[in-house]
């Protein structure tokens, strides 16, 4: 028998995922990148009538229905993985299922530690509307913690649970960078726990092996420093190749097309950036990271009392009173409801249309004559690039590589002109400046001048207001 379930605190009349429109632009897109394969995720039958002698799931050696054997988790089997820049130590504070019961609505049904915070999780891990999907992965926030939960839905034969079965499966961690590691092995788990309920010795083994020792000393999840990635304060490329897996910057160029222009400066600016989808929601946690990447600079000592950039990821209603406080992230949801809080966002992107309700920042929606060529010459690189590999001149670059380091390097040449013009007698930026930095003197006046204030910079725009001349 399964022990019982931990109750957890439950939103007002929530009785499972809530209802979400269908027919997003994700599913009827042309692109198709592995990354949406994964979210679309095969069926999964009805299970065996009865489970396998041994109880508890078996031993770590054990073939699961998704296929793992000896260290699940990790070890020698992720050889060919993401490649990793260094080797970080695991910090798992916790792992956990959440499932959807028809009569109470989502709870957290086991986790380790025993005691540890988890208020929220149960529908951070399952995301509203997920009952209309297969399959899905989550990426959320959890006090300063970071959390990937892979989501199942499995049709079964029980009037109890009305013909269909949905669990989640997840972990914490201090800093997101180690959570795309384990994608493979929360993935198995969850089909596990669909087709034999209440088997939890896999988790119990993965948590005793990864855990992460809590610097207070008691089970919570909100007293971890949190490493926001990417900073503005330091290079962190070599750290983000272990965040995603290959195709997410390049589809999430190819899904907004020149408007990834717009998304850039609006990151740059720090402002506060929602991101609205139907599920599944796992793409659409990648947009946010991609997102967040497109403001990275590696220049040294800029911007110290700039916010910086933090990808929220997943957010649903019970996150409004902490993103009421912030000034700066990126978020996904699948809640339309967010809309109408406009108090709660700068800029609202609802599949492939950028919008933004403040007056002053309207400009910045406009595709300008510098932002088409910047598109064309990612393009061109990126054809370049697909050339040499396909001749087998170049092995070790890639897509992500390149669109990582575009708009690293865009960003660099502002902010080292700027800061060249800052350190000048006459402090003056002229509309040559703005060029040379890539940037549209009329079309990016507004823009230059939110991104003088945000970070700070002393220095005097004499670029004409096209209104007034």
């Amino acid at each position: 028998m399964s022990p019982p379930a931990i109750p957890a605190s439950r939103r007002p009349g929530a009785a499972g995922p809530g209802p979400a429109r269908l027919g997003s632009a994700m599913g009827e897109r042309g692109d198709e990148a592995p990354l949406l394969f994964w979210a679309e995720g095969p069926a999964l039958g009805v299970p065996p009538a009865a489970p396998d002698a041994g109880g508890g799931g078996g031993g770590g050696g054990r073939r699961l229905a998704g296929g793992w054997s000896a260290a699940p988790w990790g070890g020698e089997e992720e050889a060919a993985g993401p490649p990793r820049a260094e080797e970080d130590p695991d910090q798992i504070v916790a792992v956990f299922v959440v499932t959807f019961d028809p009569r109470t609505g989502n709870m957290v049904e086991w986790c380790l530690p025993q005691d540890i915070d988890l208020e929220g999780v149960e529908f951070k891990s399952m995301a509203s509307g997920s009952h209309k999907i297969q399959s899905d992965f989550i990426y959320f926030r959890k006090g300063l913690c970071f959390g990937l939960a892979c989501f199942a839905n499995m049709p079964v034969e029980s009037e109890l649970e009305r013909g269909a079965r949905m669990k989640s499966v997840g972990i914490l961690s201090p800093s997101y960078t180690l959570l795309y590691r384990y994608m493979h092995f929360l993935e198995n788990q969850v089909r596990h726990q669909l087709e034999m309920p209440g088997h939890y010795s896999h988790l119990e083994a993965f948590y005793d092996d990864k855990k992460g020792v809590l610097p207070d000393g008691k089970g919570t999840a909100s007293q971890q420093p949190v490493h926001w990635l990417p900073s503005i304060h330091r290079y962190m490329y070599p750290e983000m190749k272990i965040t995603h897996p290959a195709g997410c910057m390049s589809q999430f160029i190819k899904f907004f097309g020149e408007q990834i222009l717009v998304l850039w400066k609006f990151a740059l600016l720090r402002k506060r950036i929602l991101i609205f989808s139907p599920p599944p929601v796992g793409v659409v946690c990648y947009r946010v990271y991609c997102c967040c990447c497109l403001a990275n600079v590696s220049l040294p000592g800029l911007g110290g009392t700039v916010p910086e950039s933090k990808p929220f990821f997943y957010v649903n209603v019970a996150d409004i009173e902490m993103l009421e406080t912030e000034v700066s992230y990126v978020a996904c949801t699948t809640e339309k409801i967010f809309e109408e809080k406009r108090d709660l966002y700068d800029v609202y992107v609802d599949n492939q249309n950028v919008k933004t309700h403040h007056e002053h920042l309207q400009p910045l929606l406009k595709i300008n004559n510098a932002d088409k060529e910047k598109y064309r010459r990612l393009n061109d690189q990126r054809q370049m690039l697909m050339y040499s590999q396909e001749v087998g001149e170049d092995c070790s670059s890639c897509e992500e590589d390149l669109f990582i380091l575009f708009f690293m390097e865009q960003n660099n040449r502002i902010f080292q002109t700027l800061m060249e013009v800052s350190a000048s007698q006459d402090k003056t930026l002229t509309a040559d400046h703005a060029r040379g930095m890539g940037l549209d003197p009329q079309g990016d006046r507004s823009f230059l001048m939110d991104l003088l204030e945000v970070y700070g910079i002393d220095v005097m725009l004499v670029i004409d207001n096209p209104c007034c001349t």
